[in-house]
Order: C-alpha cells, then structure tokens, then sequence
C-alpha cells in the first residue's frame, strides 16, 4: 500500500469518526481473517490409529484377499 493513497474513501455522506472507526475495524478484521484449514492429509498407512480397530468382516470371492488391505 503507497502512503499517498488512503485505504477508504467516503463518496456520499458525513460519517462521525465512530462510523469510520468502526468501518476500518470491520475491513481490517476481514483482511486478516483465516480460511478454514484443510485436514493434513494421510501420510502413511503404518502410522494410522484407525486401522488397529477391527473392520466387519465381509463374505464373499476375493474377501479373504480384501482383509489384508487398509480400509478406508
């Protein structure tokens, strides 16, 4: 930001120096305000809690081969 050019601008009206307080805390606040964070995502399976819990188990051909894969 340049120190000759203001960050607000009143184009209609008189606004008391509480509105214009008020007003720059809002836009300052919104500028600063965060996005949501992402969940980190899965770095490894070796290091998954979730998967000392047992899945229910599922009959079928090819189940005996699914069993020994990560469940998501």
């Amino acid at each position: 930001m340049s120190a000759g050019k203001p960050l607000l601008r009143v184009v209609r009206g008189n606004p008391s120096d509480a509105e214009l307080a008020a007003l720059t805390a809002v836009v300052a606040a919104a500028s600063v305000a965060k996005a949501p964070e992402k969940p980190k995502p899965r770095t490894s399976w070796w290091g998954d809690r979730a998967a000392l819990l047992r899945t229910p188990l599922h009959p079928g051909e090819g189940a005996w081969r699914a069993s020994g894969l990560p469940q998501r």
